[in-house]
């Protein structure tokens, strides 16, 4: 197969932490998607929520259906720009695996839960899963993934630390667990990630956008005349409307957010396109010495894109009955850390025995394992079993 020259090629991969025999079937990076897929964690997310929780209905995303949504843009993305559509899948499915129930309203409760104990974030919780938590195979703890899938998990969002990390990465900090790693086997954290990473964190900021504009509008959260002038949306949408007059809504919406979809990967494929021509790369070692991403908007749809998100933010993320929804779901997952770092005994066996060894630090960092891996669901059941309540009443019931 013919790649790119700043694309990742399997058989020039840094390989594994312990080294294994290869597949004479399937590429490293085939590998690497399958091990995703055939996760546990990954299956979890199939009951884990976007911004709805599980029982408002069928038709909402959820982190197992957006991380399928990524996964189709970034293959189409990487396809035409030459990279390793294997790398870019396995990355776009495995980009959510560390986030626990009721999406950030659960990492936030969380974060709050761990402030003094280490902290908690999704990224690492996803490295976390990757490299330890997993524990399916014989030979290791984790999935054993290769060092470009490892990379690109850990800085899709750009370099951790050095002078052009963002200021969002500067003031994180190196989490703990990916520092540790670090240390053992460098992920060079101060460049930047392969293109193929890039691909997929961009893939995942056109996916959120259109899908959740999708979802507010079938939740009835704002209508398609709020987003009048809202950029990028209004104009489709007019567009839309003018070419179909009556069009049924359901079919409005979904013409629109598909070609909201197409104009942002086009804008993704001519940029890219020009920066990699402009930048004379030559390999992937070329793009990761980089000041600034391969991979991204033009700097008029990057305007478009913080339009988007505005709009979102304040008319969705922020919308009462919303908000009503994500304060209970932070109650439920602070009530139960605060219980099982308590009484550790309330936990499954096998986490019980590893909460008994080591500080309240250790043992903290062992039960936010334990919620982040909970489902929506499980969560709720889990503290109507130790608290007798309902947690969260839909707002149909």
């Amino acid at each position: 197969m013919s790649f790119a020259p700043i694309a990742c090629n399997p058989a020039e991969t840094r390989g594994r932490l312990i080294a294994e025999t290869e597949s004479p079937m399937r590429s490293v990076y085939q590998r690497d998607r399958d091990r995703v897929v055939h996760s546990a964690a990954f299956r979890r997310l199939k009951h884990k929520t976007q911004v709805f929780v599980y029982h408002e209905g069928d038709h909402y995303r959820t982190r197992l259906t957006h991380s399928l949504e990524v996964a189709q843009i970034a293959r189409t993305i990487a396809r035409v720009l030459g990279l390793n559509e294997d790398l870019a899948e396995a990355l776009a499915l495995a980009h959510d695996l560390g986030h626990p129930p009721f999406g950030h309203a659960g990492e936030e409760a969380l974060n709050a839960c761990m402030v003094e104990l280490g902290g908690f974030d999704h990224n690492e919780q996803t490295f976390r899963v990757l490299t330890s938590l997993e524990r399916r195979y014989a030979g290791f703890d984790g999935l054993n993934l290769t060092w470009e899938m490892l990379e690109g998990i850990v800085k899709h969002n750009g370099p951790l630390r050095g002078p052009h990390a963002g200021a969002r990465n500067l003031a994180q900090g190196v989490p703990e667990t990916i520092a540790a790693f670090d240390r053992a086997w460098s992920l060079e954290l101060d460049g930047f990630a392969s293109a193929e990473a890039q691909v997929a964190a961009l893939s995942d900021d056109i996916a959120y956008n259109n899908h959740d504009i999708d979802d507010g509008l079938r939740a009835g959260l704002f209508v398609i005349e709020d987003l009048r002038d809202v950029p990028l949306a209004g104009p489709v949408f007019a567009e839309v409307a003018t070419l179909y007059p009556g069009l049924e809504q359901t079919r409005m919406i979904h013409e629109s957010v598909r070609r909201m979809i197409n104009v942002m990967v086009s804008d993704v494929l001519s940029e890219s396109a020009r920066r990699i021509s402009a930048g004379n790369l030559s390999s992937v070692a070329d793009l990761r010495r980089r000041t600034e991403p391969v991979i991204a908007f033009s700097d008029a749809m990057r305007g478009n894109d913080i339009g988007l998100k505005k709009f979102l933010f304040q008319r969705m993320y922020r919308h009462e009955r919303i908000n009503r929804t994500m304060a209970q779901a932070k109650t439920v997952v602070t009530d139960l850390f605060l219980r099982h770092l308590d009484e550790p005994e309330l936990l499954p066996p096998e986490w019980s025995r590893e909460a008994d060894h080591g500080d309240r630090r250790a043992r903290a960092r062992v039960v936010a394992d334990y919620i982040a891996g909970m489902t929506d669901k499980f969560a709720l059941e889990c503290h109507a079993k130790l608290f007798g309540d309902r947690a969260l009443v839909s707002e149909k019931s």
